[in-house]
């Protein structure tokens, strides 16, 4: 499986739906809490091509986008595709 990347903060409701659906799927995830570590924001945002909100999702280290795109993905059946190696 592909490493999946998510840069949030504990107060967005999009960044806990983003991590619900990855977890009900079992799929790993490394955090990234911009709010503690503001450094790592301006790293996201470097990676999301200037995407500034968040969660901001990386697959294989490709910038997916946010919440919506990756549940589009999942409602299109491509995401498992996505993270298969």
């Amino acid at each position: 499986m592909k490493k999946v990347e998510i840069y949030t903060t504990p107060i967005c409701g999009f960044c806990s739906a983003a991590k619900r659906l990855l977890n009900s799927k079992k799929i790993a995830f490394d955090e990234t809490n911009v709010m503690i570590n503001p450094a790592k924001k301006a790293e996201m945002i470097k990676r999301a091509n200037g995407g500034r909100s968040v969660p901001q999702i990386f697959i294989g280290g490709k910038h997916i986008g946010g919440c919506d795109e990756l549940h589009a993905l999942e409602r299109a059946g491509k995401l498992d595709k996505m993270l298969a190696v």
